[in-house]
């Protein structure tokens, strides 16, 4: 008697594993490491991200001095400047001693430029106002470009 049994083209039997078939699923948490590693988060700067209390949120320095530096939110206003007294001390010629204000307004924030020289930008283009911060915004002061991470408590749930 002969066999029947039938192979398909790449020579896999129908009772094979077959990994080109096999659909995987993952949960929220393994899709919120892999788009902090696209964003050029590291596994260890996840970690604080996702550790982050709700009505607080972190700046990273991405380029600039100092790059990996990183600064919480905590407080209703945080000034960056040159001045060594400032919230955020960037010791930059580039950096006024009073350069930019993070303020925070229940769970959001938001930055504003306190007239420096050099002026504030977000996402390549200068402000003249107070400007709304969303996860991921990138905010230059000077030589420092510097992105916001808010509290994962405090996202909108995507749906």
């Amino acid at each position: 008697m002969a066999d029947n049994t039938a192979e398909s083209a790449d020579g896999a039997t129908p009772s094979e594993y077959r990994p080109h078939e096999t659909t995987a699923h993952y949960g929220p948490e393994f899709a919120a490491q892999l788009a902090a590693l696209e964003a050029g988060v590291s596994p260890e700067e996840h970690e604080v991200i996702t550790a982050l209390p709700s009505g607080s949120a972190l700046l990273i320095v991405r380029r600039g001095p100092n790059t990996g530096a990183r600064f919480l939110l905590d407080a209703d206003v945080t000034v960056a400047g040159r001045h060594p007294e400032a919230d955020i001390f960037l010791d930059d010629v580039t950096v006024s001693r009073k350069h930019a204000a993070f303020l925070r307004s229940g769970r959001s924030f938001s930055v504003r430029d306190l007239g420096s020289l050099n002026g504030t930008f977000m996402a390549g283009d200068r402000i003249a106002e107070t400007v709304t911060l969303s996860d991921g915004s990138e905010v230059q002061v000077g030589k420092f470009h510097l992105t916001f991470y808010a509290s994962r408590h405090d996202l909108a749930p995507s749906a």
